[in-house]
């Protein structure tokens, strides 16, 4: 399984109260937004479904689209183990089946999903991404297998589990070349200490989409937390690096996980978006300036980052980070982006 859900919750908790302590005006509210990095859930310490979704959605920023990324939700009880996250799938694509009808708003929810799977089955995985395409009608159009892992525990922050270099081993290989024969694309997230091995695995497979999740994953806490400027740095070396690979795409988000280090989540009032902005534009705007905005694009990581801010502030962070930027810069980082690489047909 990618997901080990007794695991210490490495994510700041989503108070509802402490959020409403902060409100703002939404900037720029006509600007088309297809957020496409949200999960779907019920655990121990939260639930998140649909109508709590639909709820952020419907907050003030004009949301088009979403997509849903695997989060280890629903997976089947019974059957053989790499089947059983094709509950999962089903889960998102009932929540998509519900907005398709178009009775809960304009936004296409969960338009496209990005399902989990085993590349280290290796070739094998085919019959089962086929499975999940099929039984989606088309809505998987990306695969995730989180590779965050760190010798330290102290420096992770990953519900997941996944043993060292899983990049590197030829079956997991093998698997990532059979996602992209399948014409799907791969999402990876891992911590800036292993953003090399993503290097080395895009260059070998230049023919597959690569979208790397939560900016890079700079680590900010543990051994890093007094070393933000030394981090930065040399996630920045590895992000220009990364950059370099054209199959690569990054996603712009995840900076509220307490794997950043910001601890706002932490305060006894929720931030500002000015706050958040500050904070994280040297890294969005590394990012940008690396990977040029038709191949970045924001994401909201909701709800993990909701522990952080409310879904409007988020945004507006996002628009004041942008703010300089031109028309179709904007058009690209919010939403053109996510709608290409995924392959939706946007109504905005």
């Amino acid at each position: 399984m990618s997901v080990t859900l007794d695991a210490p919750n490495p994510h700041f908790a989503v108070r509802p109260d402490w959020l409403s302590l902060h409100d703002e005006p939404v900037l720029e509210p006509e600007l088309p937004i297809v957020d496409p990095h949200h999960h779907l859930w019920d655990r121990p310490e939260s639930r998140y479904f649909f109508f709590d979704l639909l709820k952020d959605l419907q907050s003030g920023h004009n949301i088009c689209a979403t997509v849903f990324v695997e989060c280890g939700a629903m997976y089947r009880k019974n059957g053989p183990s790499e089947l059983r996250a094709l509950g999962e799938v089903e889960f998102a694509n009932g929540a998509a089946a519900m907005s398709a009808s178009g009775a809960y708003g304009e936004s296409q929810v969960c338009a496209g999903i990005v399902a989990y799977g085993d590349l280290l089955l290796g070739e094998r995985v085919a019959s089962v991404l086929e499975q999940y395409i099929a039984i989606s009608g088309g809505r998987v159009r990306g695969v995730r297998q989180i590779s965050a892992w760190h010798p330290n525990p102290a420096a992770r922050g990953s519900l997941a589990n996944p043993p060292p270099e899983l990049l590197r081993q030829s079956e997991f290989r093998q698997g990532l070349a059979t996602v992209g024969r399948l014409g799907l694309s791969f999402d990876a997230y891992m911590y800036h200490t292993q953003l090399f091995e993503l290097v080395e695995l895009a260059r070998e497979l230049p023919d597959v989409p690569i979208i790397l999740n939560h900016t890079g994953g700079a680590i900010g806490i543990g051994p890093y937390s007094e070393k933000r400027d030394e981090v930065l740095a040399e996630w920045r070396v590895r992000i220009l690096e990364l950059a370099t690979c054209p199959n690569v795409h990054i996603k712009l988000g995840g900076l509220g996980m307490r794997i950043f280090g910001f601890q706002f989540g932490a305060r006894q009032r929720p931030p500002s978006s000015e706050e958040l902005a500050t904070a994280w534009r040297p890294y969005i705007e590394t990012c940008i300036e690396a990977f040029g905005a038709d191949r970045c694009m924001f994401e909201s990581n909701f709800p993990v980052d909701k522990g952080t801010c409310s879904y409007p502030v988020l945004w507006n962070a996002f628009k004041r980070i942008a703010e300089g930027a031109s028309y179709e810069e904007k058009a690209a980082l919010f939403s053109r982006t996510a709608a290409r690489v995924y392959g939706l047909i946007v109504q905005t």
